[in-house]
């Protein structure tokens, strides 16, 4: 017997698989039903609180929510007649009332927006809300903006924090019409825990909660106001999350998370803020060279000011420069004089050709990584133990798993998206036991947290397994 479900979507016969709603079906048959409070991204749980997205089902009183009404055997759903398309119009022009002018928008190009325009929909007849109630902007973040003029009370950003991050800073407050988003208990958001991971940024359908560098000193912004998107992946550790890269004027002006097997759209405060480094002063754009008459080596250096001890040159003499240096030291002192250690920063193929500098260059063997040092051990204990040194699993695969011991790291702080499964996992009800000397944070989402004392993980580990 098949499981897959048959009803009609707007005189066509559609078919839905188990536990998907009207609104997915509509999508995947190429109707896209407005929407605000939902957001079409992995983790997300529908809510059905906008009402923008109603469709009308035959033998029913009043019109359903498609985000969250699932189809059942033989329903017959209109999402293009007069009534539902009227209603959501006019919700549309409700929320609308209450939004800023869209010339001096947060965000011109919003979620919003476009929904609206979808609609037709370009104005509101009705009042606005009294200024007198409409909460204060908070600037209080370095790298965040809130605006809760713009704000719906949809709860993207709750369900953002809270369910998707799951950092549980973010929460409604106040009743009706005066409920609004606060952070912690009511605490600016840059004085609240909020880890800055901008999950609540990236989701608002509003503008309400922007990137800094996207709005002026007015709070106006456009979230499409830039000149080129690169997709790239995120260089700062190992979990490998997909970014898209937004440019503007030859600079990065903000980070948005991609849909990847190892983010699922969801970045760090790395990832997406951690950008500010490429366009320091500090960095150095061109290759310098040593002068003849700097001063004695040593931390005398202003990195303002590189030109009192160097010289700029071409990259052609800076590359024959190095290469001669190496050269001599090889000449001189022999192969092994010179040593490689690469780095995680380094792709495959960069940390290929390194080594292979090393053993072809310099006739030797003596090239590492910095990943040996915390791997060495791990890749013996796998090779003995499943004839492999590589991992046998992404962390991911948490998600099926029933009970899991985080043991050795921190991952809150090392690869906070990666946290972020583990924290799921915890939260719908599965066995998490942290295993380290140090109060890390994740022991807040632990079932069990075994705190030993430093040094004697190996014998804890020998105890389990004599268990």
């Amino acid at each position: 017997m098949s499981d897959t479900i048959r009803f009609t979507l707007d005189g066509q016969e559609a078919v839905a698989q188990p536990g998907e709603t009207i609104w997915e079906v509509a999508k995947r048959h190429g109707t896209t039903i407005p929407h605000l409070c939902h957001k079409d991204a992995p983790g997300y749980r529908s809510d059905g609180n906008c009402r923008a997205c109603m469709v009308e089902i035959d033998g029913e009183r009043v019109l359903a929510a498609s985000c969250i009404r699932a189809p059942s055997e033989g329903m017959v759903v209109s999402s293009q007649g007069a009534r539902e398309t009227q209603a959501r119009r006019m919700v549309m022009e409700l929320l609308l009332a209450d939004q800023p002018e869209r010339p001096a928008a947060h965000d011109r190009s919003s979620h919003m927006w476009d929904m609206a325009a979808q609609q037709g929909v370009s104005e509101s007849r009705f009042p606005t809300l009294e200024a007198e109630r409409i909460p204060l902007l908070d600037d209080s973040h370095i790298a965040m903006s809130v605006n809760l003029d713009a704000c719906i009370q949809c709860g993207l950003c709750v369900r953002a924090c809270r369910e998707v991050q799951v950092n549980d800073v973010i929460g409604m407050a106040g009743r009706g019409h005066d409920a609004y988003p606060v952070f912690d208990m009511d605490d600016p958001m840059g004085a609240s825990s909020c880890v800055a991971c901008g999950e609540c940024v990236q989701a608002c359908p509003t503008g309400a909660l922007m990137p800094a560098t996207v709005v002026n000193e007015r709070q106006e912004g456009d979230s499409a106001d830039f000149d080129s998107e690169v997709k790239s992946i995120c260089p700062f550790c190992g979990v490998g999350c997909q970014v898209s890269v937004k440019v503007k004027d030859g600079k990065v002006r903000n980070v948005d998370g991609i849909n990847g097997p190892a983010n699922e759209g969801r970045l760090c405060v790395k990832g997406r803020f951690g950008f500010d480094y490429i366009h320091h002063p500090h960095r150095l754009t061109k290759p310098l060279i040593r002068r003849d008459d700097a001063p004695e080596k040593g931390l005398n250096v202003d990195p303002a000011n590189p030109l009192t001890h160097f010289r700029e040159a071409t990259w052609e003499e800076a590359l024959e420069k190095a290469a001669s240096g190496l050269v001599d030291l090889r000449s001189y002192y022999g192969g092994k004089s010179v040593a490689g250690f690469g780095s995680a920063k380094c792709t495959n193929e960069e940390a290929y050709l390194f080594q292979k500098l090393i053993r072809q260059g310099f006739k030797h063997n003596n090239v590492d990584h910095c990943t040996r040092l915390c791997h060495a051990s791990s890749v013996a204990a796998l090779m003995e133990n499943v004839g492999s040194g590589a991992v046998t699993a992404s962390f991911n695969e948490i998600e099926n798993a029933d009970v899991a011991i985080v043991i050795g790291a921190n991952p809150t702080e090392n690869h906070p998206v990666a946290a972020t499964f583990f924290k799921q996992f915890a939260k719908r009800g599965g066995e998490l036991i942290v295993m380290d000397p140090r109060a890390q944070s994740l022991r807040r989402h632990a079932t069990h947290m075994l705190q030993f004392r430093p040094g004697t993980d190996v014998a804890l580990l020998n105890a389990i397994m004599n268990v």
